[in-house]
């Protein structure tokens, strides 16, 4: 039984169990661009996962939702010198090193960065909600639906997608404009938020949706 068959066969079991149901577009999204920055993208980092081809799809989709004139937020990982405040997170992940406070690989990926009236995260956690103004800022700006694109998938991709869903806001997790360093966990990831926490869609139906906005 090939890779496929098997992954057709098990989502129709989740199916039967009653997983997977749609959430659909709200009617007002915003966009949020994870952690997409130079730790990932540059083959001398310890966190690069090969995900260029992720970041065009992000670029394409930034680009539509500032057309179509949607909330674009970004997160960004910042740690103090020592790491004390990412605590046992830091202590955990030596590669988070990368993300020390005037580390060049902290930086955003090259055409990933942020317009000056566009809101940025800075987070120690996976999640771009623990601990920072994140849900109180998407409530302000009247936002129902978080369209999440960026890195890495079973991360901070995930644990964005999942405090979404645990914060009331319909998470939608694009395929093609997120990446991790190995392509069977990155799928395995989409398959579970698909299945219980998010709608797990492609850039085009993303693209298709801003354009009826724009």
């Amino acid at each position: 039984m090939t890779d496929d068959v098997l992954t057709d066969v098990l989502a129709e079991d989740y199916r039967q169990a009653g997983f997977s149901n749609r959430l659909g577009f709200g009617p007002h999204p915003g966009l949020i661009v994870v952690d997409f920055c130079q730790a990932y993208l540059a083959p001398e980092s310890p966190l690069y996962a090969g995900v260029e081809e992720a970041r065009e799809s992000c670029i394409r989709l930034l680009t539509a939702a500032r057309g179509a004139q949607i909330p674009v937020l970004h997160t960004r990982v910042e740690f103090q010198p020592g790491g004390a405040d990412g605590g046992v997170f830091f202590r955990k992940v030596g590669a988070l090193e990368c993300f020390v406070r005037g580390n060049p690989l902290a930086e955003y990926g090259d055409g990933l960065e942020p317009a000056d009236d566009e809101v940025v995260v800075v987070k120690q956690y996976a999640s771009g909600f623990f601990g920072t103004s994140l849900a109180s800022t998407l409530t302000s700006l009247g936002i129902d639906t978080l369209i999440i694109t960026g890195v890495s998938t079973s991360g901070c991709v995930r644990a964005t997608a999942l405090d979404a869903c645990q914060h009331g806001f319909v998470p939608i997790v694009v395929r093609d404009a997120c990446g991790d360093r190995n392509q069977r966990v990155h799928e395995a990831n989409l398959f579970d938020l698909d299945a219980k926490y998010a709608d797990v869609v492609s850039e085009q139906e993303v693209l298709d949706y801003l354009s009826v906005r724009g």
